[in-house]
């Protein structure tokens, strides 16, 4: 998974959980809302700055949002 793809994973799991929209969420952390919606989607790298915006914001470690998200235990098949 692309370090984009997980911090875009990370960053809407967070801003769903604090019930935020995109709007929002930009509008809190003084960015543009069409840059949040780039880092959402996994097109744009973010900088440390915007990081450290967003974890205020969301309440979250700055690391949290670059954390690979925890695998799921394979579901066993019953017999």
């Amino acid at each position: 998974m692309d370090l984009r793809q997980i911090f875009a994973t990370n960053l809407i799991r967070a801003r769903r959980a604090k019930g935020l929209s995109q709007e929002n969420l930009a509008y809190e952390a003084d960015v543009n809302r069409t840059y949040i919606s780039k880092l959402e989607k996994g097109s744009t790298y973010v900088g440390l700055e915007i990081i450290g915006k967003l974890s205020v914001v969301l309440d979250v470690e700055p690391a949290d949002l670059l954390q690979k998200p925890a695998r799921k235990a394979a579901k066993r098949k019953s017999d």
